[in-house]
């Protein structure tokens, strides 16, 4: 029966995630600040960093479309459960992919072209279903992608495989990847394979022509693409760092080096596949960077080599070596430990074949092993869902007397946006909870004393804010709406950091609980940074929000809330989220599948 539930309960979280994939691509911003920004790598088809929890598959195993079953590629993590926890072996082997590329065609007049590769899977009626997009990396011909795309290797399926590369133009440069219109790109050509024909090779890596047709359907080579295969690793162990340098070596002649660190893993056969990259610190050979976090997914054990390289960037995409060295995760924790630091080598300018160590060093102020558990963690190791609930009464939602408001309550009983939301998550979630005791809040509306508040207990008492079951959320809420005026503005800050104190409780009272946040709201948000605050703060916790918007308002902030795109949160004091504990659906999207 348990199993059953969290079979229903994933099942339902895929669906309502299924008109959304296009968001869910990953993939860092494509370029911020013309490549300064960090790439903090991993799985899940994109640059950016995304945390362990992989229980956010792209698709589910098999879709229907005009009454037919179909395989995609992608696991099913309620499914795979449910075999494991027979103790049959799973349906398939999880794949992280690697792509690079080299002599690319240039489109670019006064540079060179700005690539991003895009991955599909080729249905058996020969359509073509994206499964994943790398960043775009300036200026090069030659890309080595640190985004990963995942991918299902299933042995009894054919799995054709197409990836298309494009030169991305320089005025979407600011814009996340898996929002990017592919017709508005260069094409700069096409390899196609078969899954099998890459984790067949005996490194796993597998050579590519890149070619399109020309207008008389010829077929041109446009240079080559490789990718390379390697079986995601299932661990929760993560490593959270800080690194800085001392003393390193100035490349500029007018002003100081523009250093970033690139960290990259050395897999068989003496690969280097990058997984992470800092952002840029400009004018400074003492810099510090922002922490990163890398996951064991990622690294593979903390005794493998990684390669550490330090650039001095340019804008040109020709960013210049400054030094390197070979650590493992292991010998940077020795590093932090006695806070010693290792020098930079780089090859000799007489004897190539020679490495000169330098004086630049480089540190590790902070190292923090991590355990990262996902939803699915959680719930088979017997934890109770903690509901709760918390309700937009700003006044952009409209006079509730009237009809054309969001928060109009009908008479005939159909259920308006607000109601459906409450219903349809509450209703799901009620059955792992034993004593069905909800907490319930508003934000953004003025109260019986006159004063604005941004959470206040929906029930109307001053101290307690549960209600006794889905019907209670729906009556409370009701109820609300007579004595609540709609105010402003939409604020989630103070109804996060709430639902984070009982989470934190229930952690300190050893309660096997986990705790889930629905926030139904209508407006753009105004407190984004305090809001972005609050959810690394939780992200250790026993905590996921569920950020359902209703109405047709623009929705952008909670796309940035929403870490699908690969890149997790970031506090103002530059802490990066543990984990992506943010879901965002648009009701108008998802309801019809519901």
């Amino acid at each position: 029966v348990v199993v059953s539930i969290v079979i229903k309960c994933l099942k339902f979280s895929q669906k309502n995630k299924k008109k959304s994939q296009k968001r869910e691509m990953g993939g860092c911003c494509s370029d911020i600040q013309g490549g300064q920004q960090a790439v903090r790598g991993g799985g899940g088809g994109g640059g950016g960093g995304r945390s362990y929890q992989q229980h956010h598959q792209q698709n589910p195993t098999t879709s229907t479309k005009s009454g037919v079953v179909e395989e995609t590629t992608a696991s099913n993590d309620a499914v795979d459960f449910f075999y494991r926890s027979q103790g049959l072996q799973a349906l398939f082997t999880p794949l992280e992919l690697s792509l690079s590329a080299s002599k690319l065609l240039d489109r670019d007049i006064l540079s060179k072209s700005d690539p991003m590769a895009v991955g599909y899977v080729k249905r058996k009626d020969g359509t073509l279903e994206e499964f994943g997009r790398t960043e775009v990396i300036m200026n090069t011909l030659n890309p080595v992608w640190i985004g990963k795309f995942s991918i299902a290797y299933q042995f009894e399926i054919v799995q054709p495989l197409v990836f298309r590369v494009y030169d991305v133009d320089t005025k979407f440069h600011n814009l996340p990847v898996e929002s990017l219109k592919l017709k508005e790109q260069e094409f700069l050509g096409e390899a196609t394979c078969v899954l099998s024909q890459i984790v067949t090779k005996q490194n796993k890596t597998l050579a590519l022509k890149l070619q399109r047709k020309d207008g008389h359907g010829a077929i041109i080579d446009l240079g080559s693409l490789t990718v390379h295969a390697e079986e995601a690793i299932s661990s929760r162990q993560a490593f959270e760092m800080i690194f800085h340098c001392t003393q390193l070596e100035n490349n500029d002649l007018f002003s100081k080096s523009d250093p970033f660190l690139r960290i990259s893993k050395i897999v068989e056969g003496g690969n280097v596949i990058p997984i992470c990259k800092t952002e840029v610190v400009k004018d400074n050979l003492n810099p510090i960077w922002k922490p990163i976090c890398l996951t064991m997914q990622q690294f593979g054990g903390k005794d493998n080599p990684l390669l550490i390289e330090c650039f001095d960037f340019e804008s040109s995409g020709n960013h210049k070596l400054i030094g390197k060295l070979q650590k493992s995760v292991a010998d940077l924790e020795i590093l932090y430990q006695e806070k010693a630091g290792a020098n930079f080598l780089k090859a000799s300018s007489v004897r190539h074949d020679h490495m000169k160590t330098l004086k630049g060093q480089l540190f590790v102020d902070e190292f923090c092993e991590k355990t990262m558990y996902s939803f699915l963690d959680y719930i088979s190791s017997g934890f109770e869902l903690n509901f709760m609930v918390a309700v937009d009464f700003t006044a952009s939602n409209g006079n509730p007397r009237l009809p054309d408001s969001l928060h109009y309550i009908d008479l005939s009983g159909r259920l308006n946006a607000y109601q459906q939301a409450i219903f349809e998550v509450g209703e799901l979630i009620q059955f792992y909870d034993s004593d069905k005791h909800f907490p319930a809040w508003g934000f953004g509306g003025r109260t019986t004393d006159g004063g604005l508040s941004h959470c206040f207990n929906l029930n109307g008492s001053p101290s307690e804010s549960e209600v006794d079951g889905v019907n209670g959320i729906l009556s409370a809420y009701s109820n609300a709406l007579h004595r609540v005026a709609l105010a402003g503005p939409t604020l989630f800050g103070r109804v996060i950091n709430k639902a984070a104190q009982i989470a934190s409780q229930t952690v300190s009272d050893n309660q096997r609980k986990y705790n889930v946040l629905l926030i139904i709201t209508d407006g753009v948000l105004t407190d984004l940074q305090e809001t972005k605050n609050a959810l690394v703060k939780a992200s250790d916790l026993p905590l996921s929000v569920l950020i359902v918007g209703v109405g047709g308002a623009d929705f952008k902030e909670m796309e940035i809330l929403d870490a699908d795109n690969g890149k997790r949160l970031e506090s103002s004091t530059g802490r990066i989220a543990t984990r992506d504990i943010v879901q965002f659906v648009p009701m108008r999207e998802v309801h019809g599948e519901c």
